[in-house]
């Protein structure tokens, strides 16, 4: 059976301001012995040091046929289409690979999307494909639906798309992760999901929330945010930013024989979705994607 979890590598074990490798190494066997092979970086993850976490622990040690990894093409690290290629490169060699699983435009936004069409970054990236360089191309999506729609209408050459949803704000009209799953359906493009569990937020819930869950049948709260973003269709795999071995195994435990919602957990992700929303909050997923222009 396809396994719908993904190992996201923005948030690994840290050790000071290094990745504790042995830690992470110990999570890369574990999530590679149970069949959880999908690998997400960066080049920018972990303050550049993502991509090499990776060689040292996965592809300097697995065979290149045995996982799945995913790298981006990210606006800080070119200002111009002449740097693009050379980036490409120096992510294939820190990574230790030859070739890319996909490849995908990162955190495209109307303004992030008019730079790289500017600077032919998608055509780049086609050329890189037809290559073998890259397996299969894709973007990652930070902005309302009808951008998405633009961007998807405009390269049909996008195979696959990853957004970001969770159970609080699919719903949400400000949000619109529902209007931009929707978009990725009406295109048929394979989902990727982050940030399912919002940064924490929906693992460290309010007292009366986490009582709404803990009357059903148990686990994490982490395993109905997790759940409830692979239950929708054509999702291909729920990205977990897992920093640590207890996260990664209680992920796994629900996650190996993989059961969609029922219609008693989604009635309490409801309840629990009007106690979010009842008592507010910022609406952040520490990603840190708009720390950039912070003072």
């Amino acid at each position: 059976m396809e396994k719908k979890l993904g190992f996201g590598c923005m948030r690994l074990p840290m050790i000071g301001d290094e990745v504790d490798l042995e830690e992470f190494q110990k999570m890369v066997d574990y999530s590679m012995k149970y069949g959880f092979n999908y690998f997400d970086t960066a080049h920018g993850y972990v303050k550049q040091k993502s991509e090499l976490a990776l060689k040292n622990c996965l592809t300097s040690k697995y065979d290149r046929n045995s996982y799945i990894l995913t790298n981006k093409l990210s606006v800080h690290f070119f200002n111009k289409e002449e740097q693009i290629r050379p980036l490409f490169e120096q992510q294939l060699k820190v990574c230790g690979v030859e070739y890319f699983d996909y490849y995908l435009m990162h955190a495209q936004d109307k303004a992030i999307y008019q730079y790289f069409q500017e600077c032919n970054a998608y055509k780049i990236v086609q050329e890189l494909k037809k290559e073998g360089k890259i397996k299969h191309m894709g973007i990652s999506f930070h902005d309302k639906a009808d951008v998405l729609n633009v961007i998807l209408k405009e390269h049909p050459e996008i195979e696959i798309v990853q957004i970001q949803l969770n159970y609080k704000d699919y719903e949400d009209a400000s949000v619109q992760s529902r209007a931009v799953y929707e978009v990725c359906r009406k295109y048929n493009k394979p989902v990727l999901i982050m940030e399912p569990v919002k940064g924490g937020g929906l693992v460290n819930l309010p007292n009366q929330a986490k009582a709404v869950f803990d009357e059903l049948h148990g686990g994490s709260y982490a395993n109905y945010a997790i759940r409830f973003a692979a239950s929708l269709d054509g999702v291909y795999k729920v990205l977990s930013g897992m920093s640590n071995m207890e996260q990664l195994k209680d992920n796994i435990s629900y996650m190996k024989d993989f059961q969609p919602l029922n219609k008693k957990e989604y009635e309490a992700i409801d309840k629990v979705k009007n106690i979010l929303d009842s008592l507010g909050g910022i609406d952040c997923t520490a990603c840190c994607y708009c720390v950039d222009g912070c003072t």
